[in-house]
């Protein structure tokens, strides 16, 4: 199972409290941290990155990876990991510039480009790929942010490491089985349509084992 076996624990545990925990400690940490599970916006299409087990019917045949309006969907849940290169310490803040992968909880796989066209605007296309969590060196992303850490109130940019491409959306919607949502791809220019921001999630804490103490969890 690899780095990946404690997060689908994890986030039955955190949401199991959640109504329990004071509302002061979901603002305690300011920025995003290495083994947290979020949900990332994208700012201008206001859509939250999701995938699921239904695969592109060209391009690759990976798992895709689209947007979703819905806020409470349990399929864009994404735990922010390290690579195979670079360990990332569970409740380590995350560095704009550093290097990470974005694994989906509910299927395993890895979020992930390469040089295929995307099935509706023919950018580059992204997906999700991997078996329970570990994939390959094309399943890394860069995070760019203004400071020093990723803020979580904060735009951010992904930019994957391989091709250079920014993770973007820019609303071409897909009919069945998928109507409504939209095509999330890689493209090269810094635009409008390339900004992210974590949302909900469950937010590790620096220096601390799993448990009731150990995130701060804000789906609200």
């Amino acid at each position: 199972m690899g780095h990946y076996a404690g997060v689908v624990p994890l986030l039955v545990n955190a949401l199991l409290f959640s109504c329990l925990s004071a509302l002061s400690q979901a603002t305690e940490l300011q920025f995003v941290t290495c083994g947290s599970i979020v949900k990332l916006l994208n700012i201008r299409h206001n859509v939250r990155l999701h995938s699921h087990d239904v695969r592109y019917g060209s391009g690759s045949g990976q798992q895709s990876v689209t947007g979703v309006t819905a806020v409470e969907d349990s399929n864009s849940y994404w735990s922010v990991r390290g690579t195979s290169e670079s360990v990332c310490q569970r409740g380590e803040p995350v560095k704009c510039g550093q290097t990470i992968r974005l694994t989906h909880v509910n299927t395993g796989r890895n979020l992930h480009s390469h040089y295929f066209s995307s099935p509706l605007s023919s950018n580059q296309e992204v997906s999700a790929f991997g078996e329970e969590g570990e994939g390959d060196s094309l399943d890394e992303w860069t995070v760019l942010c203004g400071g020093v850490l990723w803020v979580r109130e904060e735009n951010v940019r992904f930019r994957h490491t391989a091709t250079e491409g920014l993770l973007s959306v820019t609303g071409e919607q897909y009919g069945r089985p998928i109507h409504g949502q939209r095509e999330v791809h890689a493209m090269p220019q810094a635009n409008l349509h390339n900004y992210w921001k974590a949302m909900e999630g469950v937010f590790m804490k620096p220096s601390e084992t799993l448990g009731r103490d150990a995130a701060a969890h804000t789906e609200l």
